[in-house]
């Protein structure tokens, strides 16, 4: 008959233990995150610049309008 094998050889009897890969790199900053998504998000970062302008725009002509307006 024939005999199993024995788990008392050396290679055997240690467990492989998973070795985890070190990441040393730090996470991506704020700022690359925010231009990644605008790549990959161009229609939209185009629109909420534009929507941005507009706003900004119409401020600075309503702040001129009211001054004219008050002080003549």
């Amino acid at each position: 008959m024939t005999q199993p094998p024995s788990p008392t050889t050396s290679e055997e009897s240690a467990p492989e233990t998973p070795i985890a890969p070190t990441n040393n790199a730090p996470p991506p900053s704020y700022v690359k995150l925010a231009m990644r998504n605008m790549v990959r998000k161009r229609a939209t970062s185009l629109f909420h610049f534009a929507l941005t302008a507009a706003g900004l725009l119409g401020i600075l002509v309503g702040l001129a309008f009211l001054d004219r307006y008050f002080n003549s």
